[in-house]
């Protein structure tokens, strides 16, 4: 299978790889359940401590041949800033945008197609759970250890058609479900950015 046919997929397991330099992750079709459908079709990598933000999802682990990016339009996080996904020579096929105001008390992501028309909504599931997440942030060295569930519907026509799903281990494990977007309105690709941002570009 290769990478491109991957991504014809509506479920994904995303994985965090464990780099002391770099965050990295490893994208994974699923069939039922958690099984795998095939090998990994995307190895991403963030450079941690980078003045811009500039993620890298290549077709293999040797990062020989790259499929996209998530590019940072500016320097500065502002709060509602926006990541251009980029494919194909710098060519944009989506757009993520991290609203401020709502991701006060429940983060949301906007998704915009190549024409930066908006196409999706992510939203964190539970206003509880965010809240209960911004609070034990502050609790000195512990915070970190309690386990807060980190989930998002995803939705299309504010109807939600699927879901990020956080499992609880040692290193960051999503699943990313789109089974309820049957006409398929959501670019592959620019789900698994998505999914890939939500751990990387927000402040948690």
């Amino acid at each position: 299978m290769s990478s491109q046919d991957g991504f014809h997929h509506d479920r994904f397991l995303v994985d965090q790889l464990i780099r002391p330099i770099a965050n990295l992750y490893r994208i994974t079709p699923l069939a039922a359940g958690e099984t795998p459908a095939g090998g990994p079709i995307a190895f991403v990598r963030q450079k941690k401590l980078a003045i811009k933000e500039d993620i890298r999802f290549y077709a293999d682990e040797s990062e020989s041949r790259e499929l996209f990016r998530i590019k940072a339009r500016t320097w500065l996080d502002t709060g509602g800033s926006r990541y251009d996904v980029l494919a194909d020579a710098e060519q944009r096929i989506g757009t993520l945008e991290h609203v401020f105001g709502k991701s006060l008390l429940r983060s949301t992501w906007r998704v915009r197609d190549a024409q930066e028309q908006e196409v999706a909504i992510a939203r964190e599931r539970s206003q509880v759970a965010a809240i209960a997440r911004r609070v034990i942030d502050f609790v000195p060295d512990f915070g970190g250890l309690i386990p807060i569930p980190y989930n998002f519907d995803i939705l299309v026509d504010d109807r939600v058609v699927g879901a990020m799903n956080r499992k609880f281990q040692l290193r960051d494990r999503y699943v990313l479900d789109l089974s309820g977007d049957h006409e398929r309105k959501l670019d592959r690709r620019v789900a698994v950015a998505l999914a890939v941002g939500l751990d990387t570009l927000q402040n948690r």
